[in-house]
């Protein structure tokens, strides 16, 4: 693990802004805000969960997986980093859906306990077409989650659609 300064004023304020121009669906002005950041909290670990963010918002992947992999290497023990990285994986022109799970797919030893770990390997699962192995991650999912919460997220996935007609039920 690197050492680096703790994102402290002026840069947690950079960070906290960058993340409110996501949140208004501004990612232009996100990036000014992180543009302004000490490069010395480069690699810290919340500055790169927000240019994660911005990637995301702007749609660029290959960015994004980039900043999820930078995540990865400097905060393993952190469970966004295995999301972000499955999620970018999955998006980027050399990437897939086959990609995004074998990517993920190690993150729940490491975390049983993070239900979007499941609920996102239950929607790879589900669009690789392995209907009974998506149940069980779903199931998993909702066993570890917040059971309502997961059901309407489900519900609202359209990688699970084929799986809809079941979820009430669970």
């Amino acid at each position: 693990m690197l050492s680096m300064p703790s994102p402290e004023p002026p840069n947690l304020h950079l960070l906290n802004a960058a993340i409110g121009w996501v949140e208004l669906g501004n990612p232009a002005e996100a990036r000014c805000e992180l543009a302004q950041v000490d490069p010395a909290c480069h690699m810290h670990p919340d500055f790169l969960e927000v240019r994660w963010s911005i990637c995301a918002a702007e749609e660029n992947w290959p960015e994004a997986l980039e900043a999820a992999r930078a995540l990865l290497g400097v905060a393993p023990d952190r469970c966004s980093g295995w999301i972000h990285q499955a999620y970018a994986l999955r998006r980027v022109p050399e990437g897939g859906v086959v990609g995004a799970w074998h990517a993920l797919l190690p993150a729940f030893d490491k975390f049983p306990n993070v239900a979007l770990v499941s609920f996102n390997l239950a929607c790879y699962a589900c669009l690789l077409r392995h209907l009974d192995a998506a149940r069980v991650w779903l199931k998993r999912a909702l066993v570890i989650g917040k059971h309502e919460k997961i059901k309407e997220m489900a519900l609202a996935e359209p990688d699970l659609r084929p799986l809809w007609g079941e979820i009430p039920q669970l």
